[in-house]
């Protein structure tokens, strides 16, 4: 069971590291997402670090399981509430599957840290 937490968690990481460089950096297609979505691209910014940190949570908490379960569960928020804007924003299936495939994701690396804890 733990190979597939360290498999699923370094992947997410690497996802969430991805997302969250590109929005703290400020690349233009990630201020243009935020204001199509009704964010400050400062706001969107602090989403950004959080995908980070929750990225930085899930590989520290394959040693330290109080934080694997922390980050996964932020990150299932995080991801659910992506999915709730893009509902909203009636934006394309295509545009909004990225954010349910990683909330589905997320939950599944909570439960996976949960069990081994």
């Amino acid at each position: 069971m733990f190979i597939a937490t360290l498999v699923l968690s370094a992947l997410l990481a690497v996802a969430f590291i991805g997302a969250g460089v590109s929005k703290v950096m400020k690349v233009p297609a990630m201020v243009t997402a935020a204001e199509a979505h009704g964010f400050t691209a400062d706001s969107y910014r602090n989403i950004g670090l959080l995908e980070i940190a929750g990225a930085a949570g899930l590989l520290i908490g394959l040693w330290w399981a109080p934080l694997g379960i922390a980050a996964a569960l932020g990150l299932t928020v995080l991801m659910a509430g992506a999915v709730i804007v893009h509902v909203r924003a009636k934006d394309k299936v295509a545009e909004t599957v990225p954010a349910a495939v990683l909330t589905l994701l997320a939950a599944a690396a909570l439960v996976l840290h949960i069990a081994n804890a």
